[in-house]
């Protein structure tokens, strides 16, 4: 959630950071704070310096006094968890002598305990933060090496974190540690770079090493080295990033959550680049580790996801039922590891994640293993950490998503699951027909949203009309349903209005109560075996004297509007009618003012419970 940025190196290292943060700010914040070596690799007797600030990295680079030199320091950007978004809560955290400084993304869950032993032994505290804890923790300790200091304060440690630390008495030295939060290496000439996220190391270097949950790194200016919280070395070896720091730019758009949506025909085109197999009208998704004779012997699939992953998951349950005949459903993850569930062994879970570090898809991927579960990754982020604790999976290649909201990532989600439902169909009882129908179906797609695309000014008017509602109600039935809790999402994260999504077929058994002038209605009215009980929905709902925004594949007579989306195969038609949703949330956050790309209270990468 919080943001991470270390250097070490010659380098003046306050702009580095800066521009680090900068990179970060998308993954949601409410403060940012650097500490540096003021001598930098030299002589320890200038210490640590820190300049810290609620709000935005700018107010923070107003912050920095002018003599900030040094070329060894960490960096933060905060999501607040314990204490609200103040000076004193933003990190660096230091102890009561300020020579430790430390940057801690996750949650220390007994921080109280540990806070109340600190305060009887005398210590003062300067913030209301959890993290704090572990300045003074790490300060307390008398051994020789910063390493040890670092392990014996994280022995005291319950809960998640990514931490940075740098002491005065080490100047040749950063060292971190993860458990549960991201932390990347980035290997530099001569310099070497620590961040949670790889944006923030794109444009310095693309060698990087993630951290494993339970590793810690050394890095100093000409090297690095990483071990175990129990002291045992560990082989690292870096892999090259996907993508440059051209990725992470605007590209010429206002916003991130433009240029996504925008991007969304490539994005597609790069899920199905090298899958398609003609000659047996199936795909090739050799990440799986899955032979066909295992894939036979599921008799379930369940899918485990957060929020818009979820909501992908819903789509893909529906389309592995449909292909494959295998009984399927999706739950929230974060429901799914706390209900004492039954792990099946003919069962096969499917964890889907935009980042691959989603705290609770994680940690139910983790509670799947050890209890001998076969666990699938669906996610974006290669190298991730669901990508490294599961059997094996499906890389969705959407590129980097730098806006909170995500679009063109839930988009190529579902295309995904559509290729693992494939997959698992034609190996079962789907026909060549059919297979070589949902082929063609999935070429279509890039061209399919191009031309929905190409409607973007009428759906930019059509929001002027909706934009002055307190309330929304999206709908739909089977297919279209998931849809519209996904659309439903979409408009209250970026506009701020308060939406529900509904089976249609729901409507009568409570909903209709809610039905006026000033509540809209949003139907997914696909043109499917079901179309006539949409339509009665849309009537009972104009009878109630409400207006209604239909997405449908040809004009509905009782809608208010319609949006027109080209036909597909019925099994693929969700991925189409979810994208002119995606505009209309963004059009009519854009008529609100809203801050688009960093909506209120939410973050990207959601690494606490």
């Amino acid at each position: 959630m919080c943001g991470i940025v270390g250097y070490i190196g010659k380098r003046d290292v306050a702009p580095l950071l800066l521009e680090g943060l900068q990179r970060l700010e998308y993954r949601g914040y409410d403060s940012a704070g650097i500490a540096i070596h003021a001598n930098g690799t030299g002589k320890a007797a200038g210490g640590l310096k820190t300049a810290k600030a609620k709000g935005r990295v700018r107010e923070l680079e107003s912050r920095l006094p002018k003599r900030f030199a040094g070329s060894t320091g960490i960096a933060h950007t905060r999501w607040a968890t314990h204490g609200a978004p103040t000076d004193e809560n933003a990190h660096p955290h230091l102890d009561t002598e300020g020579k430790v400084a430390v940057v801690h993304n996750g949650i220390i869950d007994n921080a109280a305990e540990l806070r109340a032993k600190l305060l009887a032994d005398g210590i003062t505290f300067a913030s209301e933060t959890d993290t704090e804890v572990l300045a003074h923790l790490i300060a307390r300790s008398d051994a020789e090496k910063l390493e040890e200091r670092v392990r014996e304060a994280l022995r005291h440690i319950e809960g998640t974190y990514g931490i940075a630390v740098l002491h005065a008495d080490f100047p040749d030295r950063i060292v971190v540690a993860r458990n549960g939060s991201p932390v990347v290496l980035g290997i530099g000439e001569h310099e070497m770079f620590v961040s949670s996220d790889v944006a923030a190391l794109v444009s310095h270097t693309r060698q990087v090493v993630t951290l494993d949950d339970g590793e810690m790194a050394t890095l100093k200016a000409d090297d690095y080295r990483t071990y175990t919280t129990e002291g045992s070395r560990t082989t690292a070896t870096p892999e090259t990033v996907e993508y440059a720091a051209e990725s992470y730019d605007m590209g010429g758009h206002d916003t991130y959550m433009h240029k996504e949506i925008s991007e969304q025909a490539d994005a597609v085109d790069r899920a199905l680049r090298g899958r398609i197999d003609d000659r047996f009208s199936t795909v090739h998704l050799g990440g799986l580790n899955l032979d066909a004779r295992e894939a036979r012997g599921v008799r379930r699939v369940k899918i485990l996801g957060c929020g818009t992953s979820y909501h992908a998951g819903q789509i893909g349950a529906q389309m592995i039922e449909e292909l494959a005949r295998i009984p399927s459903d999706a739950e929230p993850a974060s429901e799914f590891r706390y209900r004492n569930p039954v792990v099946d062994p003919d069962t096969l879970y499917v964890a889907v994640s935009q980042s691959g570090e989603t705290y609770d898809v994680l940690a139910a991927v983790q509670e799947l293993k050890r209890k001998g579960a076969r666990v699938l990754g669906l996610v974006n982020v290669v190298g991730s950490a669901i990508a490294r604790e599961t059997d094996g999976g499906i890389y969705v290649h959407a590129g980097p998503e730098v806006c909170v909201v995500s679009t063109k990532c839930f988009t190529n989600m579902v295309v995904s699951f559509a290729l693992l439902a494939l997959h698992l169909g034609r190996i079962r009882d789907l026909s060549v027909a059919d297979g070589k129908r949902i082929i063609e179906g999935l070429r279509k797609l890039p061209g399919q949203i191009d031309e929905i695309l190409k409607g973007e000014e009428e759906i930019k008017k059509l929001s002027a009309a909706y934009a002055d509602a307190k309330s929304m109600m999206f709908i739909g039935r089977v297919r279209g349903y998931p849809v519209a809790r996904e659309a439903s999402l979409k408009l209250k994260e970026v506009s701020y209005i308060h939406a529900e999504a509904y089976p249609a077929s729901e409507l009568k058994h409570g909903p209709l109560a809610l039905i006026e002038p000033a509540m809209p209605t949003v139907a997914i009215v696909p043109d499917d075996d079901l179309l006539e009980k949409n339509r009665a929905a849309l009537e009972e709902i104009k009878a109630r004297s409400g207006r209604i925004l239909a997405v449908a594949h040809q004009e509905q007579e009782k809608a208010d509007h319609t949006i027109v989306v080209p036909k597909n195969e019925p099994e693929l038609d969700p991925i189409l009618m979810g994208i002119p949703l995606q505009l209309l949330a963004y059009h009519t956050a854009l008529a609100l003012g809203r801050d688009i790309d960093k909506p209120r209270n939410l973050a990207k990468s959601v690494t606490v419970e």
